[in-house]
């Protein structure tokens, strides 16, 4: 591969060399090197090395640099050819529904408002879920974020059956954020009917049991559904407990006109300012949606370090005028992380990360007329970088850096919409997506080898999941609204 140097490094960049801090004397032992690649740090300086190296010891990276450099200071127990790759930070995907909409993909009309796809729609098909469904339901969202270049997540807080969800994602090797089913208002459906004190109660066990997962990667934050569905006393405590536990909190609102007219209906405030008022926001809380906010809330969210997951897909496919109103430059530009979410499969019906990012770096550009709005550099950032500042892991994912968790993915440059390769963030963002996804690392861990996952049968897996969708719709009594005619 032989480019000229300012082709793959930042503007303004005199070099794409990165020092590898050598250590002297002998090679110092390492569990992989994966070398030859072009490696996209997502450093500060946002340095690209066109054929650098990544040495990884257990779950951490122990160097990157220039490839001469790291194979004359390291010796690995596996080198890795990484000359067809680019290598970049695992994404970070910060609102997904790992239950109740993997295994029902598009099984909602794709011509259902806000509300009717909410309770008329997603409610019911969730409630039909049993335990081994959920686990599987997991399984089959996880598989496909690795696939697709996603190491961690931040899930959306609608599972029902949390131990046997969280044992099925430690299967897979993909690091989390998980929560339990939680609101104390809505009377609906029968198997989500909680009162305030058992809402409460729920989030204290969930995270006294999955504080930290045995292994380290997946655990439970409280984590609300947000919207109209919560009292002030739930909501203090969910807040209460995130400080006191060290965690994040997440919740969904104001992706449509409903919520803000019901906070101002209710409560005299827009949603921002009551629950600013509540205490609830700062800097361990990424909410999502907030299409429809006002400037005053943007100066709230700016104040208090609130993270935004903007999940572009949904607010296309749900028509919430994300285009015409949404806000998210103006977040941006006032200081407000915005990380990126796919949400449920039947609001954007994929779970990859790289084809969100790409709508990001296109929304505004024409809803504003304005190609300057989020530039692919800036995009990518917010897929990584950004998505590590929200699940309040920004000194261990995110960035390609010694000392840093060893998530890596490597991009397959062998295929027809990477090539040729002059600019690997337009590359990343406007011409790639997940599926040429070749290899990806976990902590270290080889969990996708050559476009497959290295434990998951995934033959079997896929086959289960057809098996459970069927069975699922057909128990929510929902019927199946196809335009088309199956025979």
């Amino acid at each position: 591969m032989t480019m000229p140097p300012e082709d793959l490094s930042p503007a303004g960049s005199p070099s794409a060399s990165v020092p590898a801090a050598v250590p002297a004397g002998a090679p110092v032992p390492v569990d992989t090197i994966i070398a030859g690649a072009v490696v996209v740090t997502m450093d500060d300086e946002r340095r690209v090395l066109r054929d650098g190296a990544v040495a990884i010891a257990g779950d951490t990276i122990a160097a990157v640099g220039p490839t001469a450099e790291i194979l004359a200071g390291y010796r690995a127990a596996e080198t890795v050819d990484g000359r067809r790759f680019v290598l970049t930070p695992g994404l970070v995907n910060t609102h997904i529904h790992v239950t109740g909409e993997p295994l029902t993909r598009g099984y909602v009309p794709d011509d259902t408002p806000f509300e009717e796809n909410v309770f008329a729609w997603l409610c019911p098909l969730y409630a039909a879920y049993n335990e081994p469904e959920e686990r599987l339901s997991g399984q089959l969202a996880a598989l496909e974020m690795l696939r697709s270049g996603t190491t961690s997540f931040l899930e959306a807080g609608t599972i029902r059956f949390l131990d046997a969800v969280v044992d099925g994602l430690e299967e897979t090797g993909i690091r989390g954020r998980v929560g339990r089913w939680t609101w104390d208002l809505p009377p609906e459906p029968d198997v989500y009917r909680q009162n305030t004190d058992d809402a409460i109660k729920g989030l204290v066990d969930e995270l006294d049991r999955f504080a930290t997962a045995a292994d380290g990667r997946i655990a439970a934050w409280p984590i609300l559904v947000g919207h109209n569905t919560c009292s002030d006393e739930l909501w203090q405590a969910a807040a209460g407990l995130a400080r006191e536990r060290g965690t994040g909190l997440s919740f969904h609102m104001s992706p449509a006109e409903v919520d803000p007219a019901y906070f101002l209906a209710t409560y005299g405030r827009r949603p921002m300012e009551h629950l600013a008022d509540l205490g609830v926001l700062g800097d361990n809380v990424i909410l999502t949606h907030a299409v429809h906010v006002d400037d005053a809330e943007i100066d709230l969210l700016a104040r208090t370090g609130t993270s935004v997951a903007h999940c572009p897909t949904t607010a296309l496919k749900v028509s919430y005028g994300v285009t015409r109103i949404g806000r998210f430059p103006e977040m941006a530009a006032r200081g407000v992380n915005v990380a990126i979410g796919t949400d449920g499969n039947n609001a954007s019906n994929y779970s990859d990360l790289m084809r969100a990012t790409y709508l990001v770096a296109g929304l505004f550009k024409d809803g504003r007329q304005d190609p300057t709005m989020f530039p692919a550099e800036e995009a990518f950032a917010m897929a990584t970088v950004g998505g590590a500042r929200g699940l309040g892991l920004a000194d261990e994912i995110g960035v390609l850096a010694p000392g840093r968790r060893a998530d890596l993915v490597a991009h397959d440059t062998d295929r027809p919409e990477w090539r040729p390769l002059l600019n690997v963030a337009n590359q990343l963002v406007w011409s790639a997506d997940g599926r040429g996804v070749h290899s990806v690392w976990v902590d270290g861990r080889r969990v996708v080898e050559n476009y497959h996952h290295t434990v998951i049968d995934e033959e079997a897996l896929y086959a289960a999941a057809q098996t459970a969708g069927e069975a699922i719709t057909a128990r929510s009594g929902l019927p199946a609204k196809s335009r088309w005619t199956l025979v």
